[in-house]
């Protein structure tokens, strides 16, 4: 399947967008720290490389770095060509409850608080719309219903163009459909994370919703560049990330090295063979990469020319089978707030 295509649609109702998102949480949390000036030239060159006629998709979270994020990305884009501005679509997650230590203490899906997660991320986008709003994760309080259906009342004002989904199981996924239009769901989706084929992922497609796949180097675990012996920053997610730890970083890393050899065959890097396999699951899916530096990003846009046949994809199964991953995806106590997991 060759994946070199200008436009993926999100879902029957959603925005057409270019085939590979920019994830930009890591710019401003979670991963160590960042490089400002870096990380506003990586977003400059990701809407350079969009071409005319598709759209740059933009993802963040008001919580990612309490709202360091898209004031980094409100900065990118008051600073960059009039004309890239207009191509760029942000998608926004909102609903994480954190302290000022930066810890999270749940999440919270009511209508009210809804409106007021919006329309501080206005304010700091400098935006009079966002394209795509949706709740980071379920809020087990507060009817998903609810929750959709004050995105849907913004729709109407003209504050939020579509609606997404976060994390979401197929049965949630039914009732949010049921009250409005859904764009896409953003979900986690790799080599080795692909809990979504069995149930969520064909009930997205019944349903006519896209999906925006997050991890897809799941943290730069498959990527070809963490090393067995890499040290992790003071608050690293990946410092309590399962799948990094001891014995299921070392499991983990053997795939790399599985994988690594059917790159090498294609002539082509570990990421981008990661990427590509993610582009060649459907034209209804557009991964997010998370770059953080121009040179990552460049080699992330490589995967778009990476044409993988049948062969290849064989052989990428071989390396990589299906629930070979070491470790969950999350922490437990993280992984109790999925409502993808239950």
């Amino acid at each position: 399947m060759t994946t070199n295509e200008n436009t993926r649609t999100l879902g029957s109702t959603g925005p057409s967008v270019y085939p590979l998102g920019l994830g930009c949480m890591g710019m401003s949390a979670l991963y160590g720290e960042a490089d400002r000036t870096e990380s506003v030239a990586t977003i400059h060159a990701y809407l350079d490389a969009v071409p005319d006629g598709a759209s740059a998709l933009l993802d963040t979270g008001d919580f990612y770095g309490m709202g360091h994020n898209e004031m980094l990305i409100g900065e990118a884009l008051r600073t960059a060509p009039a004309a890239a501005r207009e191509q760029a679509l942000i998608s926004v997650k909102f609903g994480a409850l954190r302290t000022v230590e930066g810890g999270f203490t749940g999440y919270d899906g009511r209508p009210e608080a809804v409106r007021n997660f919006l329309a501080y991320s206005l304010q700091r986008l400098g935006r009079d719309h966002i394209d795509v709003y949706r709740i980071a994760r379920v809020d087990p309080s507060v009817p998903i219903e609810e929750t959709v259906g004050a995105i849907a009342e913004a729709v109407e004002a003209g504050h939020v163009r579509h609606i997404g989904l976060s994390e979401v199981g197929a049965d949630t996924l039914r009732r949010a459909a049921a009250v409005a239009p859904i764009s896409d769901l953003q979900i986690e989706y790799s080599l080795i994370s692909r809990g979504i084929e069995a149930e969520i992922l064909p009930t997205a497609r019944e349903l006519g919703i896209g999906i925006t796949a997050y991890g897809v180097l799941s943290r730069g675990l498959i990527s070809g560049h963490f090393s067995r012996d890499r040290e992790l920053a003071p608050g690293d997610f990946r410092g309590m990330s399962p799948r990094f730890q001891g014995e299921n970083l070392q499991r983990n890393l053997d795939l790399v090295d599985a994988l690594r050899k059917v790159a090498e065959d294609k002539g082509v890097s570990v990421a981008q063979t990661a990427i590509a396999w993610v582009l060649s699951r459907g034209a209804d899916i557009v991964p997010l990469v998370g770059a953080r530096r121009r040179d990552r990003l460049t080699e992330a846009l490589g995967a778009m020319a990476v044409e993988l046949t049948d062969a290849d994809l064989a052989a990428i199964e071989e390396a990589v089978p299906a629930g070979a991953a070491a470790g969950d995806r999350y922490p437990q106590a993280q992984m109790a707030h999925l409502d993808s997991e239950h």
